[in-house]
Parts: C-alpha cells; sequence; structure tokens
C-alpha cells in the first residue's frame, strides 16, 4: 500500500504555536480487546505511545466491552475522558447521532478532538474536530461493489454483524451502489450485533441464506474475522467454487486465501496506521501546537487482491496489515 506515503511526503506540517511544550495526557477510545480489527489499532496506539511517553506523557485506552450499544458505549467512555480532564481525545463516531453530543461535551470543555476510524471528514468538519483519520466508508463500499461487478458477481450479499454502525451501514450500502452501477444487486444481511465474535453464528446465518437463494454468487463480509465465517459458510453450503468472498479488512488466513484464489479480494484501511497516526498527531498537537495541512487523513481504501498479495501477506504476517 502507497496511500500514505505520497500524502505524508507532500502534506505541509503547519505549526500552530510557539507555546512551550507539556507532557500530552490522551485518551483514545477503542473497540473490543478480543476483536481482530482492533488488534491492529492497538498495536499502532500501542506503538505511538512509546513516542508520548519519550515526551513525558501518558496514553490511556478505553475500550468498549460489547458491540450491543455501541454508540451509548463510545459516547460514555468519551464523558469518562472529561471527568478524567485530559487534554485531547482520538475517538471513532461510530453512530454520530449518539455520540455527537458527548463529543461536542468534550469541545465545549476545551478538550480537542481528533476523529479516526469512523466518521469521516465532513462529520470531523462538521464538529469541529482537528482532523479525521481513516478511511471513508461509502467510497470504500463502492469500491468493493465495482470490484465485484467487474469481476463476474451479479448479486451481492453483504453481512453485516453490527447493525446501526454507521460505518458499517456505509459500507454495504455503498457495495449496493457499485453492484447498481453495472445493473446488478446487492443486499445487506443484518445479523443481531451478539452474534459479532461469534463465528458459529455468524457462519450458520451465511449458510442458511445461501442455500436458500441459489441466485446468490457473492459475499461480502465486513470484517476479517466474518469473512473466515463466511469462508466457513460457503464450504458447508457447497458454493466455495461458484460464489465469490470478498470483505473489508484481512487477517492472515484471508490473505492466504487471496493468495490460494479461495477470496476474491479484500478492501484495506490500514489499521495499524489509524491507531499510529491518531496518537502522534494528538501527541504532536497539544505539545507543539502541529497538525497536518491536509485533511482528512485517508489510510485507505485500497484493493487487496492476487496481484499485490506477496507484499501484503508479510505485513499481515508480523501484525500490521
Amino acid at each position: 500500500m502507497t496511500i500514505l506515503k505520497g500524502l505524508l511526503a507532500s502534506a505541509a506540517v503547519v505549526a500552530l504555536s510557539t507555546t512551550v511544550a507539556s507532557a500530552a495526557d490522551i485518551a483514545i477510545i477503542g473497540g473490543k480487546s478480543d476483536d481482530s480489527f482492533f488488534a491492529k489499532i492497538k498495536k499502532g496506539i500501542d506503538d505511538a505511545t512509546l513516542v508520548v511517553e519519550a515526551h513525558g506523557g501518558k496514553v490511556n485506552y478505553l475500550q468498549l466491552q460489547t458491540y450491543d450499544n455501541i454508540g451509548g458505549d463510545a459516547a460514555n467512555l468519551v464523558r469518562t475522558a472529561i471527568s478524567q480532564e485530559v487534554d485531547i481525545i482520538a475517538v471513532p463516531n461510530w453512530v454520530p447521532d449518539t455520540q455527537d453530543e458527548a463529543i461536542k461535551a468534550a469541545m465545549d470543555a476545551g478538550i480537542p478532538v481528533i476523529l479516526y476510524n469512523a466518521g469521516g471528514g465532513d462529520k470531523a468538519k462538521e464538529l469541529g474536530a482537528i482532523n479525521y483519520i481513516g478511511n471513508e466508508e461509502y467510497p470504500a463500499g463502492l469500491a468493493g461493489g465495482r470490484y465485484f461487478a467487474a469481476h463476474g458477481a451479479k448479486n451481492v450479499i453483504c453481512v453485516n454483524t453490527v447493525p446501526g454502525a454507521g460505518n458499517l451501514e456505509d459500507r454495504c450500502r455503498g457495495i449496493a451502489d457499485g453492484m447498481a452501477e453495472s445493473g446488478f444487486a446487492s443486499k445487506q444481511l443484518p445479523l443481531p450485533a451478539s452474534s459479532f465474535g461469534d463465528p458459529t453464528a455468524v457462519a450458520e446465518a451465511i449458510k442458511a441464506t445461501l442455500i436458500g437463494d441459489d441466485t446468490i454468487d457473492g459475499v461480502f463480509a465486513i470484517s476479517s474475522a466474518d469473512a473466515d465465517s463466511a469462508f466457513i459458510a460457503l464450504q458447508q453450503a457447497g458454493k466455495a467454487n461458484s460464489v465469490s468472498l470478498g470483505s473489508f479488512d484481512m487477517n492472515v488466513a484471508g490473505l492466504e486465501r487471496i493468495r490460494d484464489e479461495e477470496q476474491l479480494f479484500a478492501i484495506d484501511q490500514q489499521p495499524w496506521l489509524q491507531g499510529f497516526l491518531a496518537v502522534t498527531l494528538a501527541d504532536g498537537y497539544v505539545n507543539y501546537g502541529l497538525a497536518m495541512a491536509t485533511t482528512p487523513l485517508l489510510t485507505g481504501p485500497g484493493i487487496v487482491d492476487s496481484a499485490n498479495i506477496a507484499a501484503t501477506l508479510k505485513g499481515g504476517e508480523q501484525g500490521y496489515r
């Protein structure tokens, strides 16, 4: 992936202040500890924490315990950070209708906010956040839908294990619109939020859907873990050779499937970079008044397929992709 190489090489870093630096107290809100995607973000956070600690600061990772009430729980974690009187907050804006009030309350209390992973550049501008770091979900889904259509899929299901989360709804909406551009179809398969992290439940739901509709020729999973479940479902339904599999995000198993031509593609948003940049930019802003001149700061989307799998797999094996 070279999405950020050119961006970071060409973007000017603007000094907003010349005041003497003080050690940054950073709160960063994130996903569950057993979420394989957020494990990569957390790796980026942990690596960046070394920079913060070298400057005398600290990073407090406030994580969700479940995804059953993702917006409300994330908003409460923002309120927790406010009560801790931190210097800056980095937070995904998964459910804006629920989280915006808490984010505004942080800024009203004089605490600057960076959006990362979910929310998008327009939302960051609307709220007055410093920046957005991550993927623009709808365009990423659109790219996925177009890729499916270009490779022969005509009827794709988008499996959503956290329905109601705005970023995931946008992914599935993008898939549908990308397919529709070529006259093809996609519909969402929403599963209970309790199914997240339950590979058996996800696989069974996908298998039942495939068996019930022989016209489905593509399955799109909103996470790498769900893609693992979808692959099992394809095998159990006897459709591994007739239904194409795509996913948002990647793990080593998914990358190996792409290498072995058992999965068509994955959409990469470089989660390690999201965590690393959220923390290092927060540290630079608090200590030195630094901010990127480029907004939003996009880490994706990028398509990983048979053409670029070798280099990507190396990064996946080391926990960075």
